[in-house]
């Protein structure tokens, strides 16, 4: 293999795997918002309990995710190092606008940024038809490529809020008359329920970079065909892990104090929702966005209660800030490439 493939190559991987810890970085106050906004754990607590079984979630969930990512941009038939650098390029797009999100506060999907990111510079570098876009099969009733990513991100936040209503309905009524030390029961149960949300966000989303980085092999010529190795999944389940155990708190504060007055049957039913539509959307391969998710199921819980007193402006802050993701990181990756381009 040539030097500066190996080099391309090689820093790309790396890319790859410092995206995956701004994902994690990013994600991990959707996961612990509601459980501190409930006073269930501390921080410490949270962090430690979500940390491990975010672990686990990338190692068990199998590669369906993975496959549905690594494939919808297609670059095997053009050079190894255009295609190296465009893959490079969408991911420094894609993590730009995690940070620039991060640092604001604001609760983006890291998802969007990832296919934004790598769909822009695909189309700019070296043209629309090595994306996969998929609107040709939706018309026959099949998702596959860009449609089914983009499906799944705008399906999942809609599907969360109506089982998120629905859920608080029923445990409302369930519930009714009992005595508030019921809270106390409530609050250990989210050992359990935040346990199934952080297996289910490393399920999804780490599979994403495991896509990527396979895709990566494959350019590179370090494997013959995109089947994810063990290696992969390990590697990108640490980088996940340890930026969870970064965390993310400002964003923290948005989810869980900025929607809705989250108590302990809230965030119970919150994570019980995340957890159950996440999970769900990893089994078929579909890619969908822990911050919609989340965010959109603490809408429907309060809108199932009391409609009024959902902050909805702020809700509707971060459904603008979903609007402009893709071409936001779509930008970033962008410019990271034509000032490449300039540079070589």
């Amino acid at each position: 293999m040539d030097s500066p493939l190996f080099l391309l190559a090689s820093a790309t991987i790396v890319i790859v795997l410092l995206f995956e810890y701004t994902n994690g970085f990013h994600d991990a106050a959707n996961i612990i918002a509601t459980v501190i906004a409930s006073r269930a754990m501390t921080p410490v607590q949270s962090v430690l309990l979500v940390a491990f079984f975010e672990f686990l979630g990338p190692l068990l969930g199998g590669t369906a995710v993975a496959n549905t990512i690594g494939t919808f941009i297609t670059l095997d038939d053009i050079d190894r190092v255009l295609a190296l650098t465009i893959v490079l390029c969408g991911l420094v797009g894609a993590i730009s606008w995690n940070l620039l999100t991060w640092w604001f506060g604001i609760p983006s999907s890291s998802s969007h940024a990832l296919v934004g990111g790598l769909a822009g510079v695909v189309v700019v570098a070296a043209g629309s038809s090595h994306v996969a876009w998929g609107f040709g099969e939706l018309m026959h009733g099949q998702l596959h490529g860009v449609a089914k990513v983009v499906a799944a991100l705008i399906l999942s936040p809609i599907i969360g809020f109506g089982v998120g209503y629905l859920l608080h309905k029923t445990m409302l009524r369930l519930l009714r008359g009992a005595r508030p030390s019921i809270n106390r029961d409530l609050r250990h149960l989210q050992f359990v329920t935040s346990a199934g949300l952080a297996f289910s966000h490393g399920a999804n989303d780490a599979q994403k970079s495991m896509g990527i980085l396979t895709l990566v092999l494959v350019l590179g010529g370090f494997i013959p065909s995109f089947d994810v190795p063990f290696w992969v999944m390990l590697t990108c389940s640490l980088a996940i892990t340890l930026g969870i155990l970064s965390g993310g708190w400002q964003i923290v504060r948005t989810l869980g104090f900025s929607i809705y007055k989250i108590r302990p049957l809230h965030a119970l039913d919150s994570q019980m929702t995340a957890a159950g539509v996440i999970f769900s959307s990893s089994l078929f391969g579909a890619p969908v966005s822990t911050t919609h998710v989340v965010a959109s199921s603490i809408m429907g819980i309060g809108a199932s209660e009391r409609p009024k007193a959902v902050r909805w402006g702020k809700a509707s802050e971060i459904v603008a800030t979903w609007l402009i993701t893709i071409p936001g990181a779509a930008l970033m990756a962008i410019s990271c490439y034509l000032v490449i381009h300039a540079l070589t």
